[in-house]
């Protein structure tokens, strides 16, 4: 009731308002709200205190006539009213929850306006004490439901201030940081969002001098943050969006904080966050394990929604961990730096390379290869980055020096402890660099630390005697040259994010056999006698003919075939082709019968009842494949390795409509990927699409037209029913509709619609549907054209 009326007099002047002073008394006698009011003595006298305020006007320095000055002495009554108001309220409950809520309210939105428009009605609120009358709101509150709309509206208040005094005042005298401290119980509704909401709101307005407000301090060592600490909390929280608003306090937290907060939060036990955090991710990492290990029969849709969903998780909490290393403070990246690689990328990461047991659960290697792909390519932190390449050299050559003249001693130990000793080589050669490459020393420098000292405190650092055979196939290559497609593409794709990773050392870039341009320190490096000799023996390079013939064998596997297997060991090709190899004599002839298998399975779906749609499929197709051929590694998503083996072949002799569309499709598609390929590897240059002028050539040799133009017929069209075939379908949702079948043709193409009648008394109606039409080849050619001409046409 009070609020409607302030709101009324807000919009007349004071001298209307002392007009009509005396009829608005007599008004609120007979209200009962004001009657009762008055017989409680206190709130009644403190509204005729307030209306003589009115009366007061040349003492609060209000001129006559002034219209701005009337309203701002009407909203500082408002406010003083209010604040009495609240001040009379002695314990909340359900009968007074209402007016308590629509109280708060009215003085947010006086203050907000009056810290935008007018300092002096917040100068008002200031005096009032009004953050410490909402403090004692929440004390005294008695299962009322009082907190959220209460922090909702301190989120609104805050989120609007935009005076740097007014900000300062809200964070100062504790205030804030009693209103977090509150007891509250989450359980009931959704308290937990508003809380969290408001701690985001106070976060938002942090900086370096406010910040030092929230924070409790003993001998220059922050001892309390109840701001950040209670956020913690809800850091696991079931609900994403609770959990994003914590990450954004955090991410704004980090981004303010002076050395001392950096130290409080890189310190046990709240630094523990951070390894929780890297805990939780290797977590949901076997989670998507568990999904990936489904047998490929029991493989339906929903498991791959299901793989969407765990991998979406897995991606936003490894770009979190990006914000966080991106911050730039040397302790936090340091401190999740180490907690990446020691909690997930090394234990992950090892065992795969064959260099140390499995702690805990194993992990597939399908999983781990997309984990450390997925990490490298969201993160690509120098020193993950770097770390993931010595492993990976160090898998290789660990087994290259077995019974090398460079070691005088055998046993496993030893082998590794030679391996260690040549990067601790390199880093003594970084210390004798010139001055000017000190900055890329020192990344170096840090490059090896994390690595060398994980395998040396780890209980579970293995390295067993392998055969000649072994030897030559160890660590990554073992699965590189695995008879398994997915984890030869997987193991792949690994190799090739690290390539194009701009935060890969030059040393450890030669070292797998990926060229890069060299600094003077790099020259003056690789001049060494043993480095040298190990780039020349690299991993890449020294097996890349064997690597290039492993992924041809997959372009020319016999069905069952995977058409996402194909594709991809198509782009590997390229990439491989473009930066490093030719095919040699015996690799040109494996693709070249891999091409013609491609072009026979094409000229065998030209027999088929999808035939019209093959010059339309293939003229998509064609652009799609360039497209994916195109991607850098870094763009690519490697979820495809995850579900390789879920394709299912379709054979030969299924006749039902669906599955021979599918089945033409896939003829397409692969057909498509070697005409590209064999531009590319003959030519080195990519191929125009021959099928840009083809449908327009087709469609100009018929000049009969069934029915209307197909480019008419859309979904919602109005048509009219004319020749159509009337029947009655039920629907499951819509019932029983009269339906009417018109075919729409124009050459070699046509389309099947679904058109319901009107239900006025007409002859027209909607399309509701639409369908691809087959078997128009055997309609349209009548001897004037063959199929070996559009055969032809497509393959030369």
């Amino acid at each position: 009731m009070w609020r409607s009326f302030w709101r009324s007099i807000d919009r007349f002047s004071l001298q209307h308002f002392k007009l009509v002073r005396s009829e608005l008394i007599v008004k609120f006698r007979d209200h009962k709200e004001f009657r009762a009011s008055q017989a409680s003595s206190s709130s009644g006298r403190s509204l005729w205190s307030l209306l003589e305020l009115v009366d007061q006007g040349p003492s609060l320095g209000v001129k006559s006539g002034d219209r701005s000055s009337d309203r701002l002495v009407i909203r500082m009554v408002h406010v003083r009213y209010l604040v009495n108001e609240l001040q009379e309220i002695k314990n909340v409950d359900k009968l007074n929850r209402e007016l308590v809520v629509d109280i708060l309210s009215s003085i947010v939105e006086i203050v907000t306006y009056g810290d935008q428009h007018d300092p002096s009605i917040f100068e008002c609120f200031m005096e009032s004490q009004i953050l410490a009358e909402f403090l004692r709101i929440l004390k005294i509150s008695r299962n009322s439901s009082i907190e959220a709309p209460l922090l909702h509206y301190l989120s609104i208040m805050i989120q609007n201030l935009a005076s740097e005094h007014a900000i300062y005042y809200c964070l100062s005298n504790e205030y804030i940081n009693n209103i977090i401290l509150h007891h509250y119980e989450f359980d009931v509704g959704d308290l937990a969002l508003y809380y969290v909401s408001f701690l985001r709101t106070v976060s938002g307005k942090l900086n370096r001098d406010t910040l030092c407000l929230l924070v409790k301090v003993q001998e220059d060592v922050v001892v309390s943050f109840p701001l950040y600490s209670e956020a913690l909390k809800f850091a696991c929280h079931g609900e994403k969006m609770i959990q994003i608003a914590v990450r954004a306090l955090t991410l704004n937290i980090y981004n303010v904080s002076d050395d001392m907060v950096h130290k409080f939060i890189t310190t046990s036990p709240v630094s523990e966050y951070f390894s929780d955090l890297v805990l939780n991710l290797r977590e949901q990492c076997f989670h998507l394990d568990a999904i990936v290990g489904v047998k490929m029969d029991t493989y339906t849709p929903e498991t791959r929604k299901e793989l969407l969903r765990e991998t979406d998780k897995i991606v936003d909490d490894l770009y979190y961990c990006k914000d966080i290393l991106c911050v730039g403070k040397s302790r936090l990246s340091r401190l999740m730096t180490k907690h990446l690689l020691s909690l997930l990328v090394l234990p992950i990461l090892l065992p795969l390379l064959q260099l140390s047991e499995t702690i805990g659960r194993p992990l597939s290697a399908i999983t781990s290869l997309y984990i450390v792909s997925r990490l490298l390519q969201v993160v690509d932190d120098k020193e993950l980055v770097n770390s993931v390449a010595v492993a990976i050299i160090y898998s290789s050559m660990l087994w290259s020096v077995q019974g090398s003249t460079v070691r005088d001693t055998t046993g496993d130990h030893s082998q590794a402890n030679f391996v260690v000793d040549y990067f601790k080589k390199m880093e003594e050669m970084s210390h004798d660099a010139p001055e000017s490459e000190g900055a890329e020393n020192i990344k170096r420098n840090y490059m090896f630390g994390p690595f060398s000292e994980y395998i040396s405190s780890s209980s579970h650092f293995t390295s067993c005697l392998y055969d000649d055979t072994q030897r030559e196939r160890s660590g990554m290559l073992s699965l590189i040259f695995s008879e398994n497609h997915s984890l030869l593409l997987a193991s792949l794709m690994l190799l090739l994010v690290l390539s194009e990773s701009k935060d890969l050392d030059y040393l450890l870039s030669s070292m797998m056999g990926f060229s890069r341009k060299k600094n003077g320190m790099e020259q003056m490096m690789t001049s060494d006698i043993s480095i040298s000799h190990a780039m020349n023996g690299s991993i890449f390079v020294r097996h890349m003919p064997q690597i290039l013939n492993a992924l041809l064998n997959v372009l020319r596997s016999h069905p069952p075939f995977s058409i996402p297997a194909i594709w991809n060991s198509g782009w590997v090709v390229q990439k491989l082709l473009i930066s490093q190899e030719k095919l040699i004599d015996h690799d040109y002839g494996l693709f070249n019968t891999s091409y013609e298998q491609s072009c026979e399975r094409l000229l065998k779906e030209l027999n088929g009842c999808w035939f019209d749609f093959i010059p339309v499929t293939l003229k998509n197709e064609w652009e799609s494949c360039k497209t994916a051929l195109e991607k850098s590694s870094q763009s690519k998503d490697p979820f495809f390795s995850l579900e390789l083996s879920s394709h299912k072949y379709i054979p030969d002799n299924e006749k039902s409509s669906s599955l021979s569309w599918q089945r033409m499709v896939d003829a397409v598609k692969v057909f498509v990927l070697h005409r590209q390929l064999k531009a590319f590897i003959f030519k080195g240059d990519s191929l125009e699409n021959p099928l840009l002028h083809l449908r327009s050539g087709l469609m100009a040799n018929s000049e009969i037209t069934h029915g209307l133009d197909i480019s008419s017929a859309t979904f919602g069209t109005e048509l009219a029913l004319g020749p159509g075939v009337p029947c009655k379908i039920a629907f499951a949702k819509r019932g029983l509709r009269n339906i009417y079948l018109i075919p729409v043709t124009k050459g070699i193409y046509g389309k099947l619609l679904l058109v319901e009648k009107l239900p006025v008394q007409t002859q027209r109606g909607v399309v509701t549907a639409i369908a691809p039409l087959a078997g128009l080849s055997n309609l349209w050619y009548n001897g004037r054209h063959n199929r070996t001409d559009l055969y032809n046409h497509i393959v030369k």
